[in-house]
């Protein structure tokens, strides 16, 4: 992880990413702060925790309001799909994680990406989910996607380290379709 200063001049239209953790509210925002973030997206399927109610979304808008920080829900972003039959992306052995690529076709998805690059442009933001690493959640799928329209992304980790996302390793671009296939065998 690279040391990103909060401060740092992010290109206009820079996507952030965060994960909630189990962060206590108060260093939650402490954290959003720290990058100047003005609204947050919210893009889990589910936009509750029942061991840290604080992130509740009633309370959290609430939270983010008092600290002028706007709130979006964003559920055409969330998590939680399934597989198709005929994934053309099992390059990904994680069950959720291929069928948020399989989502990731969908007319669905291309127009929620594009909304938040639209919001992007207006105002510096954040997704959130719930996992505190992005490379074990959902969000590094969307940040692939911002990736192929040219958007960067930071992923936030604490109040002074972050890091530029990079691409799956493994992720196939066509324009801004992206497919995780299965690593081709070796013929030589």
């Amino acid at each position: 992880m690279s040391s990103c200063p909060p401060d740092a001049q992010w290109p206009d239209g820079t996507i952030f990413t965060v994960g909630h953790s189990t962060l206590p509210i108060e260093s939650f925002v402490a954290l959003l702060k720290a990058y100047s973030i003005e609204r947050l997206g919210d893009v889990r399927t589910v936009p509750r925790s029942r061991h840290n109610p604080q992130f509740n979304a009633d309370a959290l808008g609430d939270s983010l309001a008092a600290a002028g920080i706007v709130y979006v829900p964003m559920p055409a972003l969330g998590g939680l799909r399934h597989p198709h039959r005929d994934s053309l992306n099992s390059g990904w052995r994680n069950k959720s994680f291929r069928g948020y690529a399989d989502y990731m076709q969908t007319a669905a998805f291309q127009d929620a990406v594009d909304e938040l690059v639209r919001i992007g442009r207006q105002s510096r933001t954040a997704i959130m989910c719930a996992e505190a690493v992005p490379w074990r959640c959902h969000r590094s799928l969307v940040a692939d996607a911002l990736e192929v329209r040219d958007v960067p992304v930071v992923e936030i980790m604490s109040e002074t380290g972050c890091r530029m996302h990079a691409l799956t390793p493994f992720a196939r671009v066509d324009g801004r379709s992206i497919t995780y296939p299965p690593e081709q065998p070796r013929l030589l």
